[in-house]
């Protein structure tokens, strides 16, 4: 069988340019387009002369429609609005969808989950196994501790990141909410600044850093009285997240429509 076609949207970011190159090492899947803004400098140009190398045969194209037509795969790491307009065009391909964008507003994720309805979605707000092992984790820990045990989740990341909390903190956040049978709406604290008063009980906090070239660091951290319990993951490279990402845009290939995430492809 062919190996599937893979299409990288937002291939000139870090990211992008990641996630190329973990697909053209692999001998499981083929590169087969790359789709940039209009606008952006690479469009028009051979995608591996653009990174610096020998020529692909693939240009950067600013036309996603000519790009998702021939795929089997796309994936994902760009920012809401245009992650949305793609998962329209892959759902009318009957493509896999793989997302790794975070700082989704509900009426996104509305129109995925309408796109959802005609190909595989596949999203999480972090690829990696061992943050997905994490997200298992701290719902256990939070299921197992009372709610006199706050729960705090710190997020780092580098300073050109756009959205805070990170999707991976969300994660967190809805894993220990979920652990205590609710909706992480009904237990987040909103962002502290001044005088906050004390901290509800049972409440779950989100505090973020950025800066420098922080890859990614998730502290999920639960306190009372006389101990804490700190589960932790450090990123120090974004390839983590790129061979979790092609991972999930293989094991889409026999999988009907729907929404799944990497709990779903790693049989968490």
């Amino acid at each position: 069988m062919e190996k599937p076609g893979i299409v990288i949207t937002g291939a000139s970011g870090r990211m992008g340019q990641m996630l190329v190159r973990t697909v053209l090492a692999s001998d499981q899947a083929r590169l087969v387009g790359a789709i940039e803004r209009q606008g952006n400098p690479w469009v028009g140009r051979d995608l591996g002369e653009a990174m610096g190398g020998a020529a692909l045969g693939i240009t950067v194209t600013d036309d996603p429609v000519e790009a998702i037509a021939k795929a089997q795969a796309v994936i994902d790491f760009t920012a809401p609005a245009a992650t949305v307009a793609f998962a329209e065009l892959t759902a009318q391909a009957r493509a896999v969808h793989v997302i790794g964008t975070t700082g989704f507003e509900p009426a996104h994720l509305d129109r995925l989950k309408a796109a959802a309805r005609h190909a595989p979605i596949i999203r999480a707000g972090n690829m990696s196994l061992g943050v997905n092992l994490l997200v298992g984790l701290t719902r256990k820990v939070a299921a197992a501790l009372g709610e006199d045990w706050d729960v705090e989740v710190v997020e780092a990341h580098h300073n050109r990141k756009v959205d805070a909390p990170s999707g991976t903190a969300l994660m967190l956040g809805e894993a220990a909410a979920a652990g205590r049978g609710h909706g992480l709406d009904e237990l987040r604290t909103p962002a502290r600044e001044g005088i906050t008063g004390a901290r509800a009980p049972g409440s779950i906090g989100f505090s973020a850093i950025r800066g420098g070239d922080i890859v990614g660091e998730h502290d999920v951290i639960f306190a009372t009285a006389g101990e804490r319990v700190v589960l932790r993951h450090v990123a120090t490279d974004r390839a983590i997240f790129a061979r979790g990402a092609l991972r999930a845009a293989l094991w889409g290939q026999d999988k009907g429509p729907g929404e799944y995430d990497m709990a779903d492809v790693l049989g968490l």
